[in-house]
């Protein structure tokens, strides 16, 4: 997975990405956050999971912030999503019809994850984002494993 065009500071993105995540666990939600930014690094929309708080079983953060960043603009493909867990074959989905130019994301989700596993998404779509996985793997995967051993 190679990136083809040059991206914000990924790690950065991604944190503030993580400590959605965590904020996100106070409104006992799974720990999964999204940013979506420019080419310059300015951040159109960021979210955590909104599933319970919603009661809505698609408001997964990438699709809250698809939502939010509609607002602005219709396609994003100067635009970087960092999102803390491998996005779904739903969002993966959503970000390609969205044209989402690169999608960076934490720790991989070999379960459900439809990103680059699973229904590997962005194979059978005419517009395939850039795809960089496992940027800040250990503290994603951490934080997601931390949370559900609260709940066991």
């Amino acid at each position: 997975m190679n990136l083809k065009r040059p991206a914000p500071n990924v790690s950065a993105i991604l944190h503030r990405a993580i400590a959605l995540a965590k904020a996100g666990v106070s409104c006992g939600e799974i720990p999964i956050a999204a940013v979506l930014v420019d080419a310059d690094g300015n951040v159109l929309a960021e979210a955590h999971n909104q599933v319970e708080t919603a009661q809505n079983p698609i408001a997964h953060a990438e699709m809250q912030v698809l939502q939010q960043a509609l607002q602005y603009r219709r396609y994003f493909e100067d635009c970087t999503l960092a999102v803390t867990l491998e996005p779904c074959a739903m969002c993966m989905a959503a970000l390609c019809h969205a044209r989402v130019g690169t999608v960076i994301f934490g720790a991989y989700d070999p379960k459900s994850g439809g990103t680059v596993n699973g229904a590997r998404v962005p194979q059978h779509m005419h517009f395939k984002p850039d795809i960089l996985g496992g940027i800040e793997e250990d503290s994603c995967r951490t934080l997601l494993q931390d949370f559900f051993k609260t709940l066991r």
